[in-house]
């Protein structure tokens, strides 16, 4: 290979979660590996996320006693496919294929290569669990919270998460229940308060969920004794005689060319942050509403299409309802607003004051609708309906307001607020007639027990903490009925895009005519989504980011054949 500064066996852009499982396979198998890290931060998207991971029949589902199987999740995954009715060029029957059976093996690697992970809940349902082969339990797997600290000097270089301190998702959102007379919710906050003490006497610094996940892949990776770049953006895919063989980036100012023996495996994330693209491919939604890092602004994507890979499912995106709160832009992550809407005593309505969705289900659904909503009638921002009861119980942009209303909320305008449901509706620029009939068309599905309109409450994904209130008995439906009764605005926001280039089963970026091209492959949300138009559970983006890393690696390094 000539013409390179330096080479390795395989050469991986971006530092997401696909980047770090590729990298372990690779060390593994004795090959050589460089991540290369544009910002200064490791840890791409899947740091500020979640870090929940979909992985059908994993070790920890079946060691509970659940029964699932590779065959059940392609039955769920197919009859969705079915379901949204639209070719998504991203996924087919061999990907999905790829995908449930080597998602929990590549778990297996990730275990045995000293990454802890452990199911993310055992009720966090599959998002559309009511489709032939959903889970109505949970198919999540997560990571352990993690001691920023065993980094050592790297400890610095990993991206903030959301949550910092040694709490998990689901203990987060148990303890939500704590406005109620709960004694198993006070006990888990004592647990927590306990546990936040000791460490902070320990010398500890913990993170939790996406932070978590990746600061044990960088420990597990730099162990194994791949080189990690940070402020080493990558502007050109070097290829030569129609071969992926390096990429550009650039060391003291000037450019630099490293080349891949293997392979160049792009897992950049994707273009959130780019205002022209999402302007091109999915008008209406704006970048700021976005929750991903500030590198994630597509120019791997447009190199990948130049260099002849296909774009496809550019307009989707993984929603994230958002709440603008006064000084919402301020935070590390905006006031999420899905488990705000789908709680009892809460709806959502369009400018009008006409409801128009399930509150609860999928979030990249909610944002989808409101989007469409929009190109009808306005409905960005649309106005979530809320009543005494509900600030009673629960949080608005995760602040109580039942006892006092935080300042600038509103003089800004944010916070609106009525003795009746007609002056709310005046106050907001609704139709008073229309917000009051859709308020009694509510309280009538409430008194009956069933959501006529849109099923709400339906799923058992609607009921769980991350969406309703499972400490309630009313669950996802409560009426709207006490005043004084409240609004604020919701807005499409996402954590991320999901589309991107075309890859196959194995992870390689295909042509426009479907033909590999050698030496290159990607994914996570760089590429279009093995799961098409739908999310279909938690874990939907980063599950196949790592999965799909872990599959790529294998093949480029020789070993898809072998145990």
């Amino acid at each position: 290979m000539d013409g390179f500064d330096e080479i390795f066996d395989w050469v991986v852009v971006g530092s997401g979660a696909g980047s770090m499982s590729s990298a372990l396979v690779m060390r593994q198998a004795g090959k050589s590996v460089a991540i290369l890290e544009k910002t200064d931060k490791i840890g791409g998207t899947t740091a500020k996320s979640g870090g929940v991971m979909w992985i059908p029949a994993n070790r920890f589902m079946l060691a509970d006693g659940e029964a699932d199987s590779a065959e059940a999740a392609m039955t769920y995954l197919d009859a969705l496919q079915a379901l949204d009715g639209h070719p998504a060029p991203g996924t087919s029957r061999e990907k999905r294929l790829a995908y449930v059976t080597q998602a929990p093996r590549a778990v297996d690697f990730l275990v045995d290569q000293g990454v802890a992970l452990q199911r993310g809940s055992t009720f966090w349902p599959d998002y559309y669990d009511e489709q032939p082969g959903g889970c109505k339990t949970s198919r999540t797997v997560v990571a352990r919270p993690f001691n920023r600290k065993e980094l050592g000097d790297w400890a610095d270089r990993l991206r903030q998460g959301f949550a910092e301190f040694n709490v998990t998702l689901v203990e987060g959102m148990e303890a939500q229940g704590h406005r109620r007379t709960n004694k198993a919710s006070g006990k888990l906050m004592a647990k927590i308060a306990l546990r936040t003490i000791r460490d902070k006497l320990l010398g500890r610094k913990y993170t939790t969920a996406g932070a978590a996940l990746q600061g044990r892949m960088l420990k597990a990776v730099l162990a194994a004794g791949a080189d990690v770049r940070t402020d080493t953006p990558v502007s050109e895919i070097v290829v030569q005689e129609g071969i992926a063989t390096g990429v550009v980036t650039v060391k003291d100012g000037k450019p630099w060319r490293i080349g891949a023996r293997l392979g160049v495996l792009v897992n950049a994330g994707g273009f959130a942050r780019n205002q022209a693209m999402r302007d091109r491919y999915m008008p209406g939604t704006r970048a700021e509403w976005s929750q991903t890092p500030e590198g994630d602004t597509g120019e791997m994507q447009q190199e990948l299409e130049r260099i002849g890979g296909r774009l496809a499912q550019m307009d989707q995106m993984v929603g994230y309802q958002l709440t603008p709160a006064p000084g919402w832009d301020k935070g590390y992550v905006a006031p999420g607003a899905q488990s705000m809407t789908g709680k009892p005593h809460a709806i959502l309505v369009d400018q009008g004051g006409t409801r128009f969705m399930n509150e609860g289900g999928s979030y990249e659904l909610y944002c989808e609708t409101m989007v469409r909503r929009n190109a009808v009638v306005p409905a960005v921002p649309s106005w979530a309906i809320l009543d005494r009861q509900y600030v009673e119980l629960y949080a608005v942009a995760g602040r109580f307001i039942d006892k006092a209303i935080p300042e600038g909320w509103v003089e800004s305008g944010y916070l609106h607020s009525a003795d009746t449901i007609e002056g709310l509706a005046s106050s907001i620029g609704a139709d008073p007639a229309t917000l009051a009939a859709t308020v009694a068309r509510w309280n009538g599905f409430v008194a009956a027990g069933k959501d006529g309109d849109f099923d709400r409450g339906a799923r058992a994904y609607d009921n769980c903490g991350f969406v309703g209130d499972p400490f309630s008995a009313e669950r996802s439906m409560g009426s709207i009925e006490k005043g004084p009764f409240y609004a604020v605005p919701v807005v499409p926001g996402d954590v991320s895009t999901y589309g991107g280039i075309v890859t196959d089963e194995r992870g390689r970026v295909v042509d426009g005519a479907g033909a590999p091209i050698p030496g290159l492959y990607a994914t996570g949300v760089t590429t279009a989504s093995v799961m098409g138009n739908v999310y279909v559970a938690a874990g939907a983006s980063i599950g196949p980011s790592m999965v799909f890393g872990y599959i790529a690696a294998r093949h480029a390094a020789g070993l898809e054949n072998q145990p």
